[in-house]
């Protein structure tokens, strides 16, 4: 079974409460001697008893420390009032976008013709202006692409008339050179006439040997 905390609460008996204050005292002040020795802390103990009576421990000069504890809770306040404005400039600038945020917005839809009850004549003449403007700007870019695939289209056609110039060429050039051409025909001819011919004689090697064979006796 866990035993619960016990309560603290204060020494009722006078007398008591003076000789507790007095042992803790003693005790507390061993404490901060034993740290500042064991561990090279710099301990400053201020207690008052309750009649008013002073009693201190300063590992250093009590002085030294005190100011130093005041630099140093200057220092954090200081550091906690620049923390807290800039939290609240930060605020500022997040609702400033918000609302810059919900303005575009706005305008985004008035722009595609929604939410359009609200305005009056003049903002529905600054919309027309604003739409007229950008179909203009729309055009123009289109324009611009059309001219840059016509070039590019140009340029293609450019390249196939040069290239079928140069096949026309090739060919007119083909019939030149047409001679090797004719023997290679004439001997081919001069094939099919001899295998028109029957053959009764015997004949033992490559078909090419029989061919040239026949073309000499011819």
């Amino acid at each position: 079974m866990v035993r619960g905390k016990t309560q603290m609460k204060r020494i009722e008996n006078a007398t008591s409460r003076q000789v507790t204050f007095s042992k803790r005292r003693n005790g507390l002040l061993k404490k901060a001697f034993e740290l500042s020795v064991l561990c090279d802390a710099e301990v400053a103990l201020i207690i008052f008893s309750p009649r008013g009576k002073l009693y201190e421990f300063a590992s250093s000069r009590m002085q030294e420390s005190i100011a130093r504890y005041r630099m140093h809770t200057e220092d954090a306040q200081s550091k906690n009032i620049r923390s807290d404005e800039q939290n609240i400039e930060l605020k500022h600038e997040t609702a400033a976008m918000m609302k810059k945020i919900e303005l575009l917005e706005a305008s985004k839809r008035k722009l595609l013709g929604e939410n359009l009850g609200t305005c009056n004549i003049e903002e529905l003449q600054q919309l027309e202006r604003q739409l007229e403007h950008s179909v203009s700007n729309i055009r123009t870019k289109k324009m611009q692409v059309y001219k840059r695939q016509t070039d590019q289209l140009k340029e293609k056609g450019n390249a196939l008339a040069a290239e079928n110039a140069s096949l026309t060429e090739k060919c007119k050039l083909e019939p030149e050179r047409g001679t090797n051409g004719d023997r290679a025909n004439t001997r081919f001819a001069d094939i099919s006439e001899v295998y028109d011919h029957v053959e009764t004689d015997l004949f033992i090697g490559l078909p090419e040997a029989r061919i040239r064979c026949l073309l000499f006796k011819n």
